[in-house]
């Protein structure tokens, strides 16, 4: 499906980032079931292709943008583009990011480093066009995809915590200044999900649940205005109560995870 087509005057603009698989596509599904004209963007343009295609028959439309959010001139040309065929968008989810798994026997500057310029500034690069132009616009949604690995350390997860961390954090800062200019952003905070990330993982994974239950529960909150969309409510509670722990508690817990 061409990007070139005609876009409904009426129907609402969103852009998912990380759209071609996992949350991000069960999100682009579900907006535009719910009426939205979805601007959809991956690194890989079959997948976006496949999306738009299963997009055909619902109420909204899915229109594909390719995009390597570790480019930060791509991710603005590409918000350029989405908002000169489809218009400036009214809401953004900033989703895509990967999981670098690694333990510390085998921690690497480059690891790091990977993990950060992904999960951190690949959401920063697509952040900064659409945040600057709701703000002229007076107007807007921003959703970011943390993970509840923000809450507190956990083994094997030393990169991919600290990036999702950065972001639940960054959101926090941006919350009061972007009010101010009728601007709301949203920090979103899933459990296990099933997606091709998780479905590499060779360990128990708690509470899990179907990408497109994630999907109805983040556009659920988004259009509620919650700051903090979390889930499922049975792992966040005992994340949270985690954060309560001292310190000793807290890492008994942990080394059994590694033992």
């Amino acid at each position: 499906m061409s990007t070139e087509q005609n876009v409904n005057d009426r129907r609402s603009v969103a852009w998912v980032t990380g759209a071609g698989k996992g949350i991000g596509r069960a999100v682009s599904l579900e907006l535009a079931r719910r009426g939205w004209c979805v601007c959809a963007s991956a690194r890989s343009i079959d997948d976006l292709e496949r999306l738009a295609n299963e997009a055909q028959y619902l109420s909204g439309q899915i229109l594909p943008f390719p995009l390597d959010i570790t480019d930060r001139e791509e991710c603005d040309r590409v918000f350029r583009r989405i908002s000169d065929q489809a218009g400036l968008p009214e809401l953004a989810i900033l989703n895509a990011g990967t999981y670098v798994r690694f333990a510390a026997a085998e921690f690497t500057a480059t690891s790091f480093e990977r993990q950060i310029a992904i999960n951190v500034l690949g959401t920063v690069n697509c952040l900064e066009p659409v945040m600057r132009a709701m703000i002229a616009a007076r107007s807007g949604r921003l959703g970011v995809v943390s993970s509840v690995t923000a809450y507190r350390g956990l083994p094997l997860a030393s990169a991919y915590g600290a990036s999702k961390a950065a972001l639940s954090n960054m959101c926090e800062a941006l919350r009061p200044e972007l009010e101010r200019f009728g601007v709301l952003i949203s920090v979103i905070h899933p459990g296990f999900v099933r997606t091709p990330l998780t479905d590499k993982n060779d360990f128990p994974m708690p509470f899990i649940i179907e990408a497109e239950t994630a999907a109805k529960r983040i556009v659920d909150g988004l259009e509620r205005r919650n700051f903090e969309i979390a889930f499922p409510r049975g792992f966040v509670f005992l994340l949270k109560l985690a954060r309560l722990l001292p310190d000793p508690i807290y890492f008994w817990l942990t080394r059994r995870l590694i033992s």
